[in-house]
């Protein structure tokens, strides 16, 4: 039976380059995002992709991907989501954090409710999500958390707005929570990455090349979860070659 990976966000830019990166290394994988369809091409695009890279190897087991619609912002839908992945009667090897938004703006003028909506995306779905598959790592004394912060988790800047209160809140979030798992072998690591190329980057004119990939950001995680048992890396900051996009 392959190893299972969760994956939130999972369709589109990094998230997606997760779910292809961890699929070729023969896992299967949990996948939740708000579109149905995006959902159904992914579970086929992967899976053939993956196929075709492993034919000719007799012993492979291909990768299954597991597609669940959910709005993580709405926390009944997490619990759903929860349920899904329980019903599936495997251990989870790997969690990835990665759902999340950004809504540039001003504390002083942002519209009423960015903060409640980035809030309940970006920090309550994560808590909710992690609480509610972290009881199993624990037993089975196994696992690694990822966290998807971002730069905006330790710098702030002049549009970051209730994102980077999150993404900040996010980061402790996952130092406490590095700090509880010690005693029971899970790992958590948070990932801190700068201006990576996603559809959020593509109409900004700015070239391609001047981004990182979501491909460089996957690798990143992939490497981390394959350190020995004794090995943990805490926190990974990324950034393009040039430095943050101003």
């Amino acid at each position: 039976m392959n190893p299972l990976l969760v994956v939130t966000g999972g369709t589109k830019g990094i998230g997606r380059a997760v779910v292809e990166r961890f699929a070729e290394g023969g896992f299967d994988v949990a996948v939740c995002a708000r579109n149905e369809d995006d959902l159904r091409q992914l579970k086929h695009e992967i899976e053939e992709s993956v196929a075709e890279v492993l034919e000719g190897f007799d012993d492979a087991v291909l990768p299954t991907i597991f597609p669940f619609a959910a709005d993580l912002a709405q926390r009944e839908d997490v619990s759903r989501f929860i349920d899904f992945i329980r019903s599936l009667a495997r251990p989870v090897s790997a969690l990835v954090n990665n759902a999340g938004v950004f809504l540039p703006g001003q504390i002083h003028n942002e519209p009423e409710g960015t903060f409640e909506r980035t809030m309940n995306l970006n920090v309550a779905s994560i808590y909710h999500l992690t609480r509610g598959l972290i009881g199993d790592m624990m037993k089975q004394r196994n696992g690694h958390i990822f966290m998807m912060g971002s730069t905006a988790s330790i710098t702030a800047y002049p549009n970051g707005g209730s994102y980077c209160i999150s993404k900040f809140a996010l980061l402790g979030m996952a130092k406490e929570l590095r700090e509880e798992m010690k005693p029971y072998g899970v790992k958590v690591t948070t990932l801190l990455p700068g201006a990576t190329y996603t559809d959020s980057w593509a109409a900004s004119g700015l070239p391609k090349a001047r981004f990182m990939q979501a491909s460089d950001v996957a690798e990143v995680i992939w490497s981390a979860y394959n350190l020995s048992a004794g090995a943990v890396v805490e926190e990974i900051l990324l950034r393009p070659q040039l430095g943050d996009i101003k």
